[in-house]
């Protein structure tokens, strides 16, 4: 198979800061779209990968799975995008398409496993995939997206994670006018949570361990914030929410947040990936008011297209700081420190 080399932004090992290196895309398919990159938002799940925090990591890593640009060169049978269109593409560019989550639109839950937009295996030239720190990608159609016109193209790239991580818990339980959603965190996932759930007509209440945030969470439209650490204000909302999307990305405790659900009410995980060693979540809440405790991860492309035609209609993209590629390293030693708000998306022009 023929490739292009293209400039690329990666880590070499686990410990190495990441630096500028070329890399090997195919060449366009007859299924095939090359797009060229704009803009790259900068998720956590990169920082993990690049430094191997999960295991597994494959070198040389190149992250970035919000990426954002435009069209360059379509294969003979692309049928849904022309050059010149703009394009985006999220978290997954493959999947085996036949199984039964497949065939429902349901990529991201695919059981033979989805291709991850990096660090996921290669089936056109082996080896891994490349992410967006990248000059262009190549993907199949069926897993480009397209971008409204309207939108701020660098404020749309974390609607590709963040925004779709958070979007499909919101449709998947059916939040619309009459509900009433809680979010745990106010990070990259927490303010999409929140501007979504507004956006879909919800009763949207931020849970936040200290009082700083209310502005913040009043200005991306949340109606009220309850401090989780004050008893008082914990006991005017027991039995009040439908949906609580809990973001936090480490380990915590749930069981505050469980009381506070209604009768059938879900908690949802959306930003904490591994086991509740510390914590014993109590069943009691669970069983006596029939309340779940659920997981959820992206939305599959059906679902992504869809958040973005919901989001270019209703004018909502993230709340970003735009930065050159060349500070990536230091923008993970921010990402750490939660110093952003609320989503890093590096300008690739800059690459």
């Amino acid at each position: 198979m023929s490739t292009l080399t293209v400039k690329a932004f990666g880590a070499e090992s686990t410990t190495a800061d990441l630096k500028e290196m070329t890399i090997e895309r195919r060449a366009t398919t007859p299924k095939d779209v090359e797009i060229e990159i704009l803009y790259c938002g900068v998720c956590h799940s990169d920082l993990h990968t690049a430094r191997n925090d999960w295991g597994g990591s494959l070198y040389p890593v190149v992250p970035g799975h919000e990426i954002v640009g435009r069209i360059t060169s379509v294969g003979s049978d692309v049928s849904k995008f022309k050059v010149g269109d703009l394009a985006a593409v999220g978290c997954m560019v493959d999947s085996c398409g036949h199984c039964d989550s497949c065939k429902e639109d349901l990529e991201q839950y695919c059981l033979n496993g989805f291709t991850g937009t990096y660090n996921g295996k290669d089936k056109h030239l082996g080896g891994h995939t490349f992410g967006g720190y990248s000059q262009k990608v190549v993907v199949d159609e069926h897993f480009v997206l397209s971008v409204p016109e309207n939108l701020d193209l660098a404020a749309v790239a974390p609607l590709l994670c963040a925004g779709i991580t958070t979007w499909s818990p919101l449709r998947h339980w059916n939040v619309g006018p009459n509900s009433k959603v809680a979010v745990v965190g106010l990070g990259g996932l927490g303010h999409m949570a929140i501007k979504l759930a507004k956006g879909l007509g919800a009763d949207v209440t931020l849970f936040s361990r200290t009082p700083g945030k209310t502005e913040d969470a009043k200005q991306l439209g949340a109606d009220h914030v309850v401090i989780s650490t004050d008893d008082s204000q914990m006991d005017t909302v027991k039995g009040k929410f439908d949906l609580i999307i809990d973001t936090v990305p480490y380990e915590h405790d749930i069981n505050p947040y469980m009381q506070t659900l209604t009768l059938n009410g879900t908690l949802v995980l959306v930003g904490f990936v591994g086991e509740f060693s510390e914590t014993e979540v109590s069943t009691r809440p669970m069983i006596f008011q029939r309340r779940s405790v659920a997981g959820s991860l992206i939305g599959g492309i059906a679902e992504t297209q869809e958040l973005l035609d919901f989001c270019g209609k209703h004018n909502i993209v993230s709340d970003i700081e735009l930065i050159k590629m060349q500070d990536i390293n230091e923008a993970y030693e921010r990402m750490i420190k939660s110093d952003v708000k609320y989503r890093f998306v590096i300008d690739m022009q800059s690459l």
